[in-house]
């Protein structure tokens, strides 16, 4: 009987990997380097002789390992084939069949954020859900759809990249994507930031963000909580645009549950509040009840919904 997986998350500068039993339980998790050198070709080698070594130490044979799942910062289709990852140099090939044989025990792949949203599903914010919507604010905002336990990938491989849903046709300002009004631009870390310098530039009031050198969305926040009204109004603007986007949302796939990760979401329930509020604004009646909750998993969440994909 197969008793252990790996769960791997591909991140531009890191790679983590975690040794887990199929209850999930992380047994034990550690990071390598991202070699995205010479178009990235030795990052499947190095996360493969890594396993090897932890497989040796522990005794473990390729029948003692039930599989590796594997998220990366890019869109993966169904069956394994990564359709380019410019962060990692990748162009598209199939990395589930190389990885494989690479390490003989099949493997799983998908995108990070799909992943994300599955190990959610699986031990996080979103145990006990099998329809959600994980949402990741960080630099940038990502998503993973979960329905009836199943990671939505899409044609493409481009299910779930909500951060790129156009909330504002009047935007001036591009997206990194090179579209204009990406959700992107105003509810990630960096959207949230360029929210609070425009409204300071445009209004007079009195606010503390203006005493510091360099404003980062968790001042923002930070400033919100302690009733900062300049602060209090950009995270209103922010929730406008993210409620706004998750009811678009909520009418294709109807959620359970939007499970709220990534960096920015450490500012706790102001983001739940405030987004919810707007949310139930624009949603359709019978969505409006769509529950909102934090996630729980951290950085780990990744590792978790790779190993959980080996199950699926």
């Amino acid at each position: 009987m197969s008793d252990y997986l790996f769960g791997v998350d591909v991140g531009g500068t890191t790679v983590k990997i975690g040794f887990f039993d199929t209850t999930g339980k992380l047994l034990e998790k550690w990071e390598i380097e991202t070699r995205t050198s010479e178009g990235g070709r030795h990052i499947l080698s190095d996360i493969a002789g890594s396993i090897k070594v932890r497989m040796n130490e522990k005794g473990l044979t390729t029948k003692d390992v039930k599989g590796i799942g594997m998220g990366v910062p890019g869109p993966v289709r169904e069956d394994g084939t990564v359709v380019k990852c410019a962060n990692l140099g990748w162009g598209i090939f199939n990395a589930a069949d190389e990885l494989s044989g690479l390490t003989g025990v099949p493997v799983k792949v998908g995108n990070d954020a799909n992943m994300a949203a599955l190990g959610e599903t699986w031990m996080g914010g979103g145990k006990g859900y099998l329809n959600q919507v994980m949402v990741t604010l960080g630099t940038g905002v990502g998503g993973g759809i979960i329905v009836n336990g199943k990671m939505i990938a899409g044609t493409n491989g481009a299910g779930g990249e909500i951060g790129h849903i156009t909330v504002n046709p009047a935007e001036e300002a591009t997206c990194g994507c090179g579209k204009k009004g990406c959700l992107e631009q105003y509810a990630s870390a960096t959207g949230v930031v360029r929210l609070a310098k425009k409204a300071l530039a445009e209004k007079d009031d009195a606010s503390s963000l203006r005493d510091l050198d360099v404003v980062t969305a968790k001042d923002v926040f930070d400033a919100a909580k302690a009733g900062d009204a300049l602060a209090v109004s950009v995270v209103e603007d922010f929730g406008k645009w993210l409620g706004y986007a998750l009811a678009q949302v909520a009418c294709v796939v109807d959620p359970e549950v939007f499970v709220i990760g990534g960096g920015v979401s450490r500012a706790g329930d102001i983001i739940l509040d405030v987004t919810a509020k707007y949310f139930k604004q624009y949603a359709f009646h019978a969505c409006r009840d769509t529950l909102f909750k934090l996630a729980t998993l951290g950085n780990d969440a990744g590792m978790y919904g790779g190993a959980c994909s080996v199950l699926n």
